[in-house]
């Protein structure tokens, strides 16, 4: 990889400081991130030039700080991003008007030389190309021997790079200087084109339920740039973002400090940040362009967990009772009448230190398998959100083969002159296994607000303002029925 070039008042020096420097990243899971660069500058008393060639192909140009560490003010008159790096259509725009040659390749000869003017390159900028709303010609357009062909005769050949090209996306600065300065200054910058998202793999052994979990950080690198042996960052949480114009107030609050990052024995070392999870990589790494890129960042043996089954019959299209308020779905019969007969099957365990864990966990895809004899089997995935420390997950993997419930309603009556209804319900649960489960019934009372259960079977606990769960304990091949009765008053 070749070092960028920075261009002082019309001088060239290579940046081997820079190149030397870790560039820093700051990834956040919402296809942005915040990348810091060291540039070593070389001012003299007044206006100086300088360019920098190795900012990324989606730069938000207004989020751009250059700044010197030590304090000196660094007076910036005008600064430029430009994105149409060195390609074949930039360079046939460059000739436009004028003759090149083509080479012309021929069936068990030498290649034909030949020489063609250019009429029409086709060439459109990334800008031009975003400002196009409809499409435009841009097919090149050739004349050889004053004949006009469409397409390119062969491949061009061009006698220099031209004075206006460029092989990189550039940032470039007019600095004023009050005096000289010599100093390594330092480049911060938003761009698109990056993201980064957690996945969990869990193992279940062929009996028990302790767990094995590893989780990986995935990233992907769009952006159009390298970064070599980077220090990364990982920004867990929903951050606030605005659209490209308006970002420069929220990345000033995120690029304080610029200080270097502590070491440490593990992999993955995570910290509060304001309302966020800040993770950071502790070995450096390489993020090539167009790449994606695993690291650990977390593995646990040992974890306790639980499956839990829970049959939650009730089955409601809102869209159906979409214009209906509360005070007609309280008399309305057909209001939660229907019901499934799946029993979910969910795996639930503590993400404390005592577990084995006691990070916070970000979002991203668990998977879960169990040990068949020396073979893994997939038996189920879905998605958990950010779970801070000390908190208990709890994921739906999939309906039970062997456990199967059936909900109905036995009775229902409105007194509207008294303001009162009464609605009925029987539960039955089958369990088809060898052994015995407990099946968590969820029942949601959602005709009104007040309410109270006058007449039941087996007792229940109240979850919240309107869910009440019954334990019912199967032994294998045994069927049981639930049944309550809920009185709600308005």
């Amino acid at each position: 990889m070749k070092p960028p070039l920075l261009v002082i008042a019309g001088w060239c020096v290579s940046m081997a400081a820079a190149v030397a420097a870790q560039p820093g990243l700051t990834i956040y899971n919402q296809n942005f991130a915040v990348v810091r660069d060291q540039i070593a500058l070389d001012l003299k008393q007044g206006e100086n030039s300088v360019i920098f060639d190795g900012a990324t192909m989606q730069v938000e140009p207004d989020s751009v700080i250059l700044r010197d560490p030590a304090g000196n003010p660094l007076q910036i008159l005008e600064q430029s991003y430009r994105n149409d790096p060195l390609s074949q259509g930039l360079l046939l725009s460059l000739f436009e008007g004028k003759e090149i040659d083509f080479s012309m390749p021929q069936p068990m000869k030498p290649d034909r030389i030949v020489r063609g003017k250019v009429i029409r390159s086709g060439y459109q900028s990334p800008a031009q190309a975003a400002r196009n709303a409809v499409a435009v010609a841009s097919e090149p357009i050739i004349e050889i021997e004053g004949k006009i062909q469409f397409g390119l005769p062969g491949q061009p050949i061009f006698p220099s790079l031209g004075d206006d090209t460029i092989l990189k996306p550039r940032l470039s600065w007019i600095i004023n200087a009050p005096k000289p300065l010599k100093t390594e200054a330092e480049l911060g910058y938003i761009t698109r084109g990056m993201t980064w998202e957690a996945s969990y793999n869990v193992v279940a052994p062929e009996k028990g339920n302790d767990l094995d979990i590893v989780g990986w950080v995935t990233m992907d690198n769009q952006t159009g740039r390298d970064f070599v042996d980077a220090r990364i960052k990982l920004m867990a949480g929903d951050v606030n973002k605005l659209e490209p114009q308006e970002a420069m107030a929220n990345f000033r609050a995120f690029t304080g400090g610029w200080a270097k990052d502590e070491q440490r024995a593990s992999q993955v070392t995570e910290k509060t940040f304001d309302e966020y999870h800040l993770y950071t990589l502790e070995r450096a790494v390489t993020l090539h362009d167009r790449e994606t890129k695993q690291v650990e960042f977390i593995r646990a043996s040992g974890v306790k967990s639980e499956v839990i089954y829970v049959y939650d019959g009730a089955v409601i299209d809102w869209n159906r009772w979409r214009g209906y308020d509360r005070s007609s779905l309280r008399q309305n019969e057909e209001f939660g009448s229907d019901s499934n007969s799946k029993v979910s099957v969910m795996r639930e365990f503590k993400n404390t230190k005592e577990n084995g864990l006691g990070i916070p966990l970000p979002k991203g895809n668990v998977r879960f398998y169990r040990a068949d004899g020396k073979q893994l089997e997939f038996t189920g995935e879905n998605q958990i959100d950010h779970t801070p420390k000390d908190e208990t997950v709890r994921i739906y993997t999939g309906d039970a083969f062997d456990l199967v419930g059936e909900r109905k309603r036995t009775n229902f009556k409105v007194d509207n002159s008294n303001d009162w209804a009464d609605e009925s319900f029987e539960i039955t649960l089958r369990n088809r296994k060898t052994e015995p489960v407990t099946i968590r019934v969820v029942e949601h009372l959602l005709r009104w607000k007040n309410w109270e259960i006058t007449d039941k079977n087996t007792t229940y606990k109240k979850l919240s303002s309107d869910e009440i769960e019954f334990l019912v304990e199967l032994k294998p091949d045994e069927e049981r029925k639930i049944t309550y009765t809920v009185h709600y008053s308005w």
